[in-house]
């Protein structure tokens, strides 16, 4: 498994601003939705379940899961971009940060404050870093590695994926709640804002052609769904395309630069 290199061109110095700050602001909104206590995001259900077991910080847990999942791009033949591998680190180094410097949240007003904002830094994040343009997280790597290596739809290999993912990680004793749904329902919309909003130059949600749709689940930002594409080994993407009746996602070509959300 080799490491792409990274892109050269114009805007290359906001990208990587963007791809850092983008990773920064993931890591503490995933730490305020742990403050809310209302309920995270599917993955950070499984670090914190981890976390309680373990007795490691959630950020160094998500590190540890981040690099685990990394492993297994090997089988399926992805490989990682820049900020593929910056997404194992940074994310996790800025969640234990944010979680050291925000105390705990007391009284439900408070705590529907700090989850709302938690969900819309997420979304905010979410556009910087896909904008940035620099790979796919590890996570979303797996599933799109597995939608490519096994035919199966993004919408299915995501759904078994974070099923499996939520499920350990509640009972592990990971925390499910309203910010968990808040989280499902809002990311999609704030991703797409943010994505177009930050856009670099040429904005790689419509590299392809069409308008960036995030996945159907609701759970993630990648733009999967309604064609769009996600990144492949050499940087170009691989466009997805649903099937007129729903059905499965097929791939139909590859276009230029493009990537996908960091969980």
């Amino acid at each position: 498994m080799s490491i792409t290199a990274v892109p050269r061109g114009a805007h290359l110095t906001r990208r990587l601003i963007q791809l850092y700050v983008g990773l920064a602001l993931y890591g503490a909104s995933s730490a305020l939705l742990v403050r809310a206590g209302l309920g995270l995001e599917p993955w950070g259900v499984l670090h914190q379940g981890l976390a309680e077991r373990t007795g490691l910080s959630i950020g160094v847990v998500s590190i540890i899961v981040g690099a685990a999942v990394l492993l297994l791009w090997i089988p399926i033949r992805q490989r990682p971009g820049l900020g593929t591998v910056s997404n194992v680190f940074a994310v996790g180094i800025a969640m234990d940060g944010t979680l050291a410097l925000v105390p705990d949240v007391r009284g439900l007003t408070a705590q529907i404050a700090v989850m709302v904002a938690g969900v819309v830094v997420n979304g905010v994040a979410t556009g910087l870093y896909i904008a940035a343009r620099f790979g796919p997280g590890p996570r979303d790597g797996l599933m799109t590695g597995l939608h490519l290596r096994t035919g199966r739809s993004i919408r299915l290999v995501r759904t078994l994926i974070e099923v499996a993912v939520v499920a350990t990680g509640f009972l592990l004793g990971g925390t499910l709640g309203a910010g968990t749904v808040v989280y499902a329902l809002a990311i999609g919309p704030l991703a797409q804002f943010f994505l177009r909003f930050f856009a670099v130059g040429k904005n790689p949600a419509t590299e392809t052609g069409a308008d960036a749709e995030v996945a159907e689940t609701g759970t993630g930002a990648e733009a999967t769904e309604t064609g769009t594409g996600t990144q492949n080994a050499a940087g170009d993407s691989t466009a997805v395309v649903s099937a007129p009746d729903g059905g499965d996602t097929t791939v139909t070509g590859r276009t230029p630069g493009q990537a996908i959300l960091p969980q």
